[in-house]
């Protein structure tokens, strides 16, 4: 790798390194203070400004507090309303205003998907977005599910830690407070500074319509234009993904040079790690929020240790064809199949680590052209359920469950009653655990079997064999997973696929925090014991590896045979 590669991954360590404890610690005033908390949060009074309207309009009580089963509610009904509305729109954008491009109805199946798709954060996009999306739609539709999806992971996120912080308690907050502050407070000020930090380096932002322009061969160019930095900021900075155009973040009119694609991978990465800080000064031990913060550097670190050196040296194949893949003052070597010149192999490796590490899904370069193990890091990134770090409030429930899974493991090898907090974790907690670990497997293994086995599915493939089938198990990962990045190489909008990855994606959606709040809720009710000799302490570097060797086995018992039959297979018969 080359010495720019370094810089640019050393850059980002160093830049998450500054900016992880001070939004972190914010986001704890914000969580911590104010309503729920007792105390105030920074900018309470023009805050509360705008959410005391809000408040009334909805009828919501600012200082009311909801059991588990009455928050889990309020996000279903809040998401069964949204998906509607969003649906509908898709359906009805041919007769809506703020349509420069008059834009068409989109299909049924395609509406379904979707809405669905933005509802649960995946933004998984089986249409071009500057011709199949309105402006409107973009703007009111999308964008408006960027935000409230996210909240609502942080949510989530915030419910758990109550649980575990409080002591015979029957309820965990408020959901709708949460999702409000949340937006108000943490999403829409970072949006805003990010969207002009975007159109400062040329990624554009207006209300045009699509307009014609000569090309110097005496050709013609459609240019689309559109509200592009808004909607790049927050869904790089709420883990969304998708994006205004088809090409996503290699496009330059979202992504136009090396400035921007440093900055939207900082965006990607800066929230779901600062949670870890939030977290440890909710529970007041920094050592957990630490230890977490520490699991998931470690995950994301290795595997961009091995995709960025992996796609910088290039593909044997053509090498020994001949093909010139050395670093030169001309070009920038390694693996450019698929690559971005502004970027390169290196910053595709990194932009391609990060974004699925999270749950945001976008890319800067083809997947579908990475070298085998290239290819298998995103894959397995979203395998570990993107913990490493995650989506907004979803990484971070996540390592949390594994958490509550490790110190359970540690309790079986001492014999003694497991225990995370001061919070005894017996039975009921553990069936919780379980069926969080189960259900994302059971959609992606059991769908991508399916439509292997049926022909009219496998049509959808562009390529066969050990590739075909990385296309296939990548996009019911990817959906499951709440990711929404396409491997590319399958023509996803057919009814079939249409119809299953939104199914994935509602039960990696939901299925996943609705057993998140029951933990939450069985151990809010509970009194916490006090430390003992006995007690296994889960605020060191020991527990920070049994937390990972819990990931790592747990990932690679449930997907390692898919991952050896795909990419692995793939390598090593060298057909790329």
């Amino acid at each position: 790798m080359t010495t720019a590669g370094w810089l640019q991954l050393i850059g980002m360590v160093a830049v998450l390194a500054v900016t992880i404890p001070l939004l972190g610690g914010y986001m704890a005033k914000v969580y911590g203070g104010g309503v729920h908390g007792g105390s105030r949060a920074p900018g309470d009074r023009f805050f509360g400004a705008i959410e005391r309207p809000i408040y009334r309009f909805c009828g919501i009580d600012p200082e009311g507090e909801q059991r588990w089963t009455v928050y889990a509610y309020s996000l279903i009904a809040f998401s069964l309303v949204s998906v509607l509305v969003l649906y509908a729109q898709l359906r009805l954008q041919g007769h809506l205003p703020g349509n420069p491009g008059h834009v068409g109805a989109m299909g049924p199946a395609q509406s379904f998907n979707t809405a669905v798709s933005f509802l649960t954060n995946t933004n998984w996009q089986s249409y071009s977005g500057e011709t199949g999306v309105s402006q409107l739609t973009q703007m009111a539709g999308l964008a408006f599910h960027n935000f409230v999806s996210a909240a609502a992971g942080a949510a989530v996120a915030v419910a758990l830690i109550r649980g575990l912080t409080r002591a015979r308690r029957g309820t965990l907050g408020s959901f709708w407070v949460d999702l409000v502050r949340t937006c108000t407070r943490i999403l829409l000020p970072l949006a805003l500074v990010a969207s002009i930090v975007l159109v400062s380096q040329g990624v554009e932002q207006n209300l045009n319509g699509p307009r014609s322009v000569a090309t110097v061969d005496a050709g013609a160019q459609t240019l689309v234009g559109g509200p592009v930095a808004s909607q790049e900021a927050i869904k790089e900075g709420g883990q969304n993904g998708g994006g205004f155009f088809n090409a996503n973040s290699a496009h330059p009119y979202e992504n136009p040079n090396p400035i921007t694609n440093f900055f939207e991978i900082w965006l990607i990465l800066a929230i779901p790690f600062s949670l870890t800080v939030t977290y440890g000064k909710l529970v007041g031990d920094r050592r957990q929020g630490w230890v977490l913060l520490s699991a998931m550097v470690v995950l994301w670190l290795t595997m961009t240790l091995i995709i960025m050196p992996v796609e910088a040296r290039g593909s044997p194949k053509l090498g020994a064809a001949g093909a010139n893949q050395q670093t030169t003052s001309l070009q920038s070597g390694g693996n450019m199949e698929g690559k971005e010149t502004r970027f390169g192999p290196v910053g595709c490796g990194l932009f391609a680590s990060a974004t699925t590490g999270t749950s945001t899904g976008a890319v800067n370069c083809a997947h579908d052209s990475l070298t085998p193990i290239g290819g298998a890091i995103p894959l397995v990134n979203i395998m570990f359920g993107e913990v490493s770090p995650g989506g907004t409030g979803s990484g971070l429930y996540g390592m949390l469950v594994f958490a509550l899974l490790a110190v359970f493991i540690a309790g079986l090898m001492v014999g003694r009653t497991p225990e995370y907090l001061g919070k005894k974790i017996q039975a009921g907690e553990m069936k919780l655990v379980v069926l969080y670990i189960l259900f994302v497997p059971l959609v992606v293994l059991g769908f991508s079997a399916a439509a292997i086995l049926l022909e009219s599915a496998t049509h959808s493939l562009a390529n066969s064999g050990p590739h075909g089938l990385t296309e296939m198990v990548y996009a019911y990962a990817s959906s499951a997973n709440n990711n929404g990045s396409a491997f590319a190489g399958l023509n996803a909008n057919t009814n079939w696929f249409n119809t299953t990855l939104a199914l994935c994606m509602l039960v990696g959606r939901f299925f996943l925090m609705i057993p998140v709040l029951g933990i939450a809720g069985s151990l809010a009710r509970k009194q916490p014991v006090p430390a003992s000799a006995g007690t296994f302490p889960t605020g060191t570097p020991l527990f920070t590896g049994l937390l990972l060797g819990v990931v790592i086995i747990v990932v690679g018992l449930t997907f390692f045979p898919v991952v050896a039959l795909g990419p692995v297979v793939e390598h090593l018969v060298g057909h790329f």
